[in-house]
Order: structure tokens, then C-alpha cells, then sequence
């Protein structure tokens, strides 16, 4: 049977373990400051993810069904946080012409006031990044980038709009030498996206 991460005599001894413990460590930090930060705006964790949510992605992405794949949640879950948040009046809600039970999500401008505030809750994760070597931070970034994607294959997360999983993406048979068909331009590891708004699921 093979040893949890967190069995301390096993972790110990093992690197990949202690790397598991480490993004767990950091995981748990941006539980804190995402509390911490929903909590001075009398709103929920989940709440401030979706604002944020809201302030930066197009039309098509900001419906029920869209949400609640991207935030992993039932859609009934994600219509009572949007009944909170429009009774906040923090959202506004557009009913489509074709399907009046479909609507699209707009922030308000008190919304949008409070999702540009609360974006900022991650800065101090980015503080000792921001130190990092530069080839520092793209093996990070491909590492990363490595892990998301196999999670993304494994089925625990759904919606990844990352270059690994688009249509557009290509690279050699090792994974390196990037390129984009939409752009049809080479790309450099610092150019690899994490969400991009042109994103295209592979078949």
C-alpha cells in the first residue's frame, strides 16, 4: 500500500511528498486569506470566487450551468449564491430572448467595486514570487502547469482553459517546443496560459 503524503516518517524521506504537504501548506493559505477577505464584506468564500469570476471572463461564461462546471458545484448551488448576490445588489441578471429561464450574469457597479477589492486577496502568495529567479518561475509555471493538467485528466477538476488542453496547442513529442495554432506563433514557457479567453477544448 503506498504511504500518504502526510505520514511524517514517510514525507521525511520522501521529496514528492514534501511537495504534496508543500501545495497543501499553500492551499490552506488561500482558504485564509479568501475568508479573511469574504469576511470584511459580509460575504462567503464562494461568493467572492464568483464575483471575481464575473470581472474577468466574457458573456458566455457567466451563466448557471457555466459556473457551476467551473467551480465544480451543482447548479443549485450556484443559482442560491447568485440569488444572495443579486439581493446584495451586487449582480444583475439578463434574461435571454430565446429561453427566458437562461440568463447571462452582470455585475453591478457596486459588484464590480467589491470584485476588483477582493481580487487583491492573493497578493501575499505572490510576494515571495515575485523574488524568484526568472527560470525560477518558469519551471514553476511548467510544473504547474503539468499538475493541473493530469488533474484535469483525471476528471477532479473540470473546466481547464490552460494551452495543454486546447485545440489550438501543439508541441514535440516530449511536451516542449510550444505553439499555438490560433496565433500560429511559437510560444516561450512564459507564455504558456493558465486561462485564455480564446480557448478551444480539444476533441
Amino acid at each position: 500500500m503506498k504511504k500518504s503524503a502526510f505520514d511524517l516518517e514517510h514525507q521525511n524521506s520522501s521529496i514528492e511528498s514534501k511537495i504534496v504537504a508543500s501545495l497543501e501548506r499553500v492551499s490552506q493559505a488561500f482558504r485564509v486569506l479568501l475568508w479573511n477577505e469574504s469576511k470584511e464584506f459580509s460575504l462567503t468564500p464562494i461568493q467572492v470566487q464568483l464575483l471575481i469570476f464575473l470581472l474577468h471572463h466574457s458573456d458566455e461564461k457567466r451563466k448557471v450551468s457555466y459556473l457551476a462546471d467551473e467551480f465544480n458545484m451543482t447548479k443549485a448551488t450556484i443559482s442560491d449564491t447568485v440569488k444572495t448576490l443579486e439581493q446584495k445588489q451586487l449582480i444583475k441578471k439578463e434574461y435571454e430572448t430565446h429561453d427566458t429561464r437562461s440568463y447571462i450574469i452582470h455585475l453591478t457597479k457596486k459588484g464590480k467595486d467589491t470584485a476588483e477589492q477582493t481580487s487583491l486577496f492573493a497578493k501575499q502568495i505572490q510576494v515571495p514570487i515575485d523574488k524568484l529567479h526568472a527560470t525560477d518561475k518558469e519551471n514553476l509555471l511548467l510544473s504547474l502547469l503539468d499538475i493541473i493538467h493530469h488533474l484535469n485528466k483525471s476528471g477532479i477538476i473540470t473546466i481547464q482553459r490552460m494551452c495543454f488542453t486546447c485545440h489550438f496547442y501543439k508541441s514535440d513529442k516530449n511536451g516542449q517546443k510550444h505553439f499555438c495554432g490560433l496565433l500560429n506563433t511559437k510560444l516561450a514557457d512564459t507564455e504558456l496560459r493558465i486561462d485564455c479567453a480564446e480557448h478551444k477544448q480539444t476533441e
